[in-house]
């Protein structure tokens, strides 16, 4: 009887912990959510709707909004842009933030660490710090209003983070496989290509999905770099379609143009949020 009645109590105590940890999790939530549906439901709006009624939803949805915005705004066209960017960026990314982390994890040469820090350290250093310089470079390059040039510093600013994940990841695959490869006569490339790197597909997807959320809504490079219309991309579209509606007075399609960049990254994160954290987590192992 005494060891039961001290389990029931051990039981409940954990319960009374439990509960205020609760809490304050749905209350985070809550605070998290709750503007992306809020963001939703007014995108779904007429202005007047949103003025009169911002908190309840509407019994007649203006799907005309996401049309617009997609049309009228441009933002389709601002949206494949951003895709063409993304997508390109994040290879160029992956390929060379791969290739350093598996040689500074792997490999011990003269100055490794020195340039590992060096490395590092660009993830200390803010945007807005090297947005004069960069315009500058790009400027005598020939570099400025195309892609080549908004991809290349994309790319730059990206390698830190990228390197920094995935040398945690690469020092946690078993060295052991390497050298297997290496005794039946594979070059390291090939070790690299064959063997490590498709048991790093955790780590680049973490670091791929990290990239994703940064390029997708980057802005300040975007405006320094791009000039031309055609060439705009989601970031550059939302602030020209905020400066447009804000002189029409249609909050609506402001709104839908919002949730129109802010749906691929939800769904990103939904397919690989398990990734997300087994990724970080083994990175943060041996990092």
């Amino acid at each position: 009887m005494g060891i039961k009645r001290g389990g029931s109590q051990n039981k409940l105590k954990k319960i009374l912990i439990l509960i205020p940890v609760e809490v304050i999790l749905i209350a985070y939530a809550i605070i998290v959510v709750y503007p992306m549906i809020w963001l939703i439901s007014v995108s779904l709006k007429t202005s007047y709707e949103i003025f009169t009624n911002p908190w309840l939803p509407t019994l007649k949805p203006q799907w005309q909004n996401f049309i617009d915005a997609w049309q009228r705004a441009e933002i389709g066209r601002c949206f494949f842009n951003s895709v063409i960017v993304t997508s390109i960026s994040m290879f160029f990314i992956l390929l060379i933030g791969s290739i350093a982390a598996y040689a500074l994890a792997r490999f011990v040469f003269r100055g490794r660490e020195i340039v590992h820090t060096a490395f590092i350290s660009g993830m200390m250093f803010p945007v807005f710090l090297g947005i004069v310089p960069l315009y500058l470079l790009l400027s005598r390059l020939n570099m400025l209003d195309n892609y080549f040039g908004l991809i290349t510093a994309y790319v730059a600013f990206s390698l830190s983070f990228t390197i920094f994940v995935l040398t945690g990841f690469f020092k946690t695959l078993p060295y052991e496989l390497a050298e297997a490869g290496l005794i039946d006569g594979c070059s390291h490339f090939s070790v690299f290509w064959r063997i490590m790197l498709p048991l790093a597909k955790p780590g680049l997807i973490t670091a791929g999905i990290f990239n994703f959320f940064g390029i997708w809504n980057e802005y300040p490079l975007a405006l320094v770099i791009i000039s031309s219309n055609e060439l705009r991309t989601l970031p550059l579209g939302i602030a020209n379609l905020l400066m447009v509606e804000h002189y029409e007075t249609n909050w609506g399609v402001l709104f839908a143009g919002l949730v129109i960049v802010m749906i691929p990254t939800l769904i990103v994160y939904l397919f690989f949020q398990r990734q997300i954290t087994e990724g970080l987590t083994a990175g943060a192992l041996k990092g």
